[in-house]
């Protein structure tokens, strides 16, 4: 069984979280560039919907990534994680290699994002890193809310569209990357263009590539929408590994 040392018992402590040791009860191929992996775990470490956990990946020392927790089953006792394995990293090699009955330390929930209690409507853009996080999001809808969802994959099979609740109306734009640079936003900005804003109080989740969330903010602020009505994470950047806690480099070039 791995080991839950005192620095990883420490770290969950101080980020009001809690570790436990989570065992792979499946692990299903869903398209070219996403792997489904279900973890035998106490469901809370699955947080609200726009959660995250924290896996240690490494193997010998501590490695941590951090995958949107893309469904809880409190019945069974589990999470189900969605992890892109469209680029190299410790993370895909993580995935590739995990079978039914591996052990893995885990540390959650993770996140600040949740869903605004506010808003009548919600867009959520991303990529395929955002897909797990967004998909629960919009399940988790109440009647009579809208969903706006701007996706963006590398292959058409990679999309996947959330299964909103009966009364959550959904309107889903997926844009190919068509050999774009991952941190190019023009197919985001695309997508995101074609959908209209309705009125009313709304809410705009960002996920994904630290550019294009960038580049998106800016876009729906000249669209009119206040920094108070947008949350966003940027989960990856194109050209830097993420750091051992899982995070990306967000500092400025030199």
């Amino acid at each position: 069984m791995p080991n839950i040392d005192d620095a990883t018992v420490t770290l969950a402590t101080r980020l009001g979280a809690t570790a436990a040791v989570a065992t792979v009860v499946a692990r299903e191929t869903l398209s070219s560039s996403l792997v489904e992996v279900t973890l035998a775990v106490d469901p809370r470490l699955g947080g609200a919907p726009g959660s995250d956990v924290m896996v240690d990946v490494g193997r010998g020392r501590t490695l941590r990534r951090r995958y949107s927790v893309r469904r809880v089953d409190p019945d069974a006792s589990t999470i189900t994680l969605w992890v892109g394995v469209d680029h190299e990293g410790p993370g895909v090699d993580w995935v590739r290699a995990v079978a039914p009955g591996d052990e893995v330390v885990a540390i959650g929930p993770r996140g600040k994002i949740a869903l605004d209690a506010t808003a009548t409507w919600h867009l959520f853009c991303g990529d395929l890193s955002a897909l797990a996080a967004l998909s629960r999001m919009v399940e988790a809808l109440a009647p009579g809310q809208r969903a706006l969802v701007a996706l963006e994959v590398d292959e058409m099979d990679d999309a996947r569209s959330p299964a909103p609740p009966e009364g959550v109306g959904l309107r889903l734009v997926v844009s190919e990357r068509a050999g774009r640079a991952p941190s190019d936003p023009e197919g985001l900005s695309r997508a995101l263009a074609t959908l209209e804003l309705p009125p009313g109080p709304g809410h705009a989740y960002l996920f994904g590539e630290f550019h294009v969330v960038r580049a998106l903010r800016a876009s729906l602020s000249d669209r009119g929408l206040d920094e108070s009505a947008m949350s966003h994470k940027a989960y990856w950047r194109a050209g830097r590994a993420n750091a051992d806690h899982g995070e990306p480099d967000k500092s400025e070039p030199a």
